[in-house]
């Protein structure tokens, strides 16, 4: 397949080699408990840290989604390393993980810019390291296969991209089936008391669905999380399609995987979850 992203974190971030990267997700997953979510899953939050550090995290959130169909993946991060306004998805065909081609939907992409009023841009692939899109793939395919995505990266954060890229999914999604995932760390760097605390105010808030609560907290920043953008779309959209309830399904920082309790990064794993239509009749 020509005009394919290739991966640039695997090998560092996570496992290079593919046997070993589908057995440490299906170890992952394998040691997350099963949690029974009353209703359809429409979104997840899952961190993006290499996986030693977040992976366990990370498959709580998936191992909600496996077994389920969808029509179609969003996949909302922030951009780490380079500023531009609004939101891009990049020109390229599918993402190159060590386990196969995940096929970019460019139909879904193509509607999704369309109705952006220029919120969302298509940009040539700047091969830049981007974990938050990246970390995202291998768990994806493990338990979903090679489902068409869009991956959608985030410049800016403010309310504005937040409500235009939401309004582009809800435009364009229609009848399909579409999972989305927020792609986000929580609070960097702080001692672990300190982390706990406002990690636990923030999730507090997405749990409530409060969005200008969430927005006040990293405003003046009491709240961090670094996909704090796509966390809004995923409220927004959840609110608008009749969303029945989020689930945190764990916490932890990298202080409980290192020992390090200096500085911590927070991981969470959360489930958006709407109306189970068939139980309703």
């Amino acid at each position: 397949m020509d005009n394919v992203k290739k991966p640039i974190l695997a090998g560092t971030w996570y496992p290079g080699d593919p046997i070993r990267l589908r057995s440490d997700i299906e170890r992952y997953l394998a040691d997350t408990g099963e949690e029974k979510i009353d209703g359809k899953v429409m979104g997840l939050i899952s961190p993006h840290a290499g996986y030693v550090y977040s992976g366990r995290i990370a498959a709580c959130a998936y191992k909600a989604v496996r077994g389920n169909e969808f029509d179609a993946v969003i996949v909302i991060g922030p951009s780490h390393r380079a500023y531009f306004k609004g939101a891009s998805i990049y020109n390229v065909t599918g993402y190159e993980t060590p386990l196969g081609i995940m096929p970019v939907d460019i139909s879904l992409a193509g509607e999704m810019v369309s109705r952006s009023n220029n919120m969302i841009s298509i940009v040539p692939d700047d091969r830049s390291p981007e974990n938050s899109l990246e970390l995202q793939i291998p768990f994806l395919q493990v338990v979903l296969g090679n489902i068409p995505f869009v991956p959608i990266l985030l410049g800016t954060q403010d309310i504005n991209t937040c409500r235009g890229v939401a309004d582009a999914i809800m435009k364009t999604v229609g009848d399909r089936r579409v999972l989305i995932v927020a792609s986000s760390d929580f609070s960097h760097y702080h001692d672990y008391d300190t982390a706990v605390t406002m990690d636990s105010a923030t999730l507090e808030y997405i749990e409530k669905m409060d969005i200008e609560g969430f927005l006040r907290g990293i405003a003046n920043d009491r709240f961090e999380a670094c996909g704090a953008g796509g966390i809004v779309v995923m409220m927004i959209v959840a609110v608008a399609m009749g969303s029945a309830g989020v689930r945190i399904l764990e916490y932890v920082n990298s202080g409980d995987i290192t020992g390090d309790k200096s500085g911590v990064v927070g991981y969470a794993a959360v489930v958006f979850y709407g109306r189970d239509r068939n139980r309703d009749k």
